[in-house]
């Protein structure tokens, strides 16, 4: 299992923007897809972004597209998560994970988490 850190987690007001980091244990395998889930407590964890080691495509929940962009750095082993113009909806704790699949993410490809960051968006 791979370890995940994130970090970046903080409070904002409405239209205030957060950049989400995660670290890895070790070299993360160049076709494994990474990318964040997000939880409210009473909700299940839904999708927020995922992107492809290997290939750098990225895909977004219909709720953060145009707001939030996934980006990697290969030689830190990182991933990140801008997100701008952030909405009280926001608000959760959000979850680093890794995926099974080379160029998608999902609940059921999941095969790591992180500990989550909580981000709190104040109107």
């Amino acid at each position: 299992q791979v370890r995940l850190t994130e970090s970046g987690g903080s409070s904002v007001q409405a239209g205030g923007s957060l950049r989400l980091s995660c670290a890895t244990s070790s070299r993360t395998v160049s076709n494994n897809a990474m990318g964040w889930f997000r939880q409210t407590p009473g909700k299940e964890r839904e999708f927020v972004a995922s992107i492809s080691w290997k290939g750098g495509n990225t895909n977004y929940a219909d709720s953060v597209k145009g707001r939030f962009t996934i980006s990697r750095d290969n030689a830190k082993n990182t991933v990140f998560l801008q997100m701008n113009g952030l909405e009280p909806e926001d608000t959760a704790v959000y979850y680093c994970a890794v995926s099974r699949h080379p160029m998608s993410l999902s609940r059921q490809t999941v095969t790591s988490w992180g500990q989550g960051t909580q981000v709190t968006v104040s109107s």
